[in-house]
């Protein structure tokens, strides 16, 4: 039997640039800590091996220091042999990244930077697929089909990119993988890089995914692969979580009835309280909603957002309605109960395009919403 790690996609370095400081940094620090969980993983599991499928850095000349922290970090698990493949981003031909790599290297790590076989124990050998541009445009795992081994040896694929239409491709890989290459190329594993999320092509082709995420994208959580290969058998392949940060898409529908509570609402549709502080919250809030219900759903979210490492909220699919009684919590009579029901009257008006009655539907809740603020 050969167990073994297959992790992918670490993006070491990545920087995170759309994100506030804070969480930026903390980000950064959750991919750094990746070789040393995956190493912690490979141990507590019984593998010998990790094996990454490409993208172990974000680009082709990340910072010194990333280098230099990811090889130390393998260095202090002696006992596991990690072996490192370019992907895309980090791709073979990126000739000062490597040569630093090379320099760092601990003895326990393994570079394949050439499509040649590589002896990972007796009995198993491991076939790598390593791009050597940003986007190679051909398949690159052609070479396993007729690729020599060991009479009865265990042949391990190694491959960064698409063996299907995702619709877009991670990060602009466009090289194209049949969805049948292990069986071709008499493989008893093939385990893949390039997209982000876990995912089972065969009985032999996963795609580990990426360790931690970096978008709301998937839905599979984030981690990495056990693999144990037995002779003839098909390998046992069991996902392991990794992830200490949470990408989280929330969904809230309101139906605008009189009685609906939307902070309540609002509160139930969130995570934990605990769970807060580790998760980036993507909030989505749909249906219709009364100027009172809104602002009252407004500042449930206020409320909220401090408990996350990151907050974004999305409103434009909730729809404005409107009841003449609500203009009484602006007030009864005077400027701003006319200016009210002036613009609740343009916003109901059909003789007007859809978006000059959105745009009144907006100024009557920003007036409610100061209003009830004064």
């Amino acid at each position: 039997m050969f167990r073994f790690v297959h992790a992918s996609d670490l993006h070491l370095g990545k920087p995170f640039g759309r994100f506030p400081e804070a969480p930026r940094n903390l980000l950064q620090q959750a991919r750094a800590a990746l070789p040393a969980r995956m190493a912690e993983i490979a141990g507590t599991q019984g593998a010998g091996h990790v094996l990454l499928a490409g993208d172990t850095f974000d680009q082709t000349t990340p910072a010194p220091d990333v280098v230099r922290k990811a090889m130390n970090a393998i260095r202090g698990a002696p006992d596991i042999t990690f072996v490192l493949m370019p992907g895309n981003h980090d791709h073979a031909n990126a000739a000062e990244l490597w040569a630093q790599v090379a320099r760092d290297a601990p003895e326990n790590l393994r570079l394949a930077l050439e499509p040649v076989p590589l002896s990972l124990a007796p009995g198993v050998v491991l076939l790598p697929a390593p791009p050597s541009e940003r986007r190679p445009g051909r398949d690159l795992t052609e070479w396993f089909d007729t690729a020599p081994s060991p009479e009865g040896a265990l042949r391990v694929g190694l491959a960064h990119g698409s063996v299907t239409d995702f619709g877009t491709s991670e990060e602009g890989a466009s090289s194209v993988i049949p969805p049948d290459r292990a069986r071709r190329a008499g493989l008893a594993y093939l385990g893949l890089g390039d997209w982000h999320g876990q995912l089972r092509i065969g009985a032999e082709t996963w795609y580990s995914g990426a360790p931690e995420a970096d978008s709301f994208r998937h839905t599979a959580p984030p981690g990495v692969l056990l693999v144990e290969l037995a002779g003839g058998a098909s390998p046992a392949v069991t996902p392991l979580p990794t992830a200490t940060l949470h990408w989280t898409r929330a969904r809230l529908e309101l139906s605008g009835a009189p009685d609906e509570d939307p902070a309540a609402l609002h509160d139930a549709a969130l995570p934990p309280l605990a769970d807060r502080v580790s998760t980036l919250l993507d909030l989505r809030v749909t249906g219709r909603a009364g100027p009172l219900a809104r602002v009252a759903l407004t500042r449930a979210i206020a409320a909220a957002e401090p408990d996350f490492l990151w907050h974004a909220v999305d409103l434009d699919g909730l729809a404005a309605v409107h009841d003449t009684q609500d203009l009484d919590a602006i007030d009864r009579q005077g400027a701003l109960r006319a200016a009210a029901r002036a613009l609740s009257e343009e916003a109901a008006n059909p003789a007007h395009d859809p978006a000059t009655r959105e745009t009144a539907r907006a100024a009557l809740s920003y007036l409610f919403t100061y209003a009830l603020e004064e």
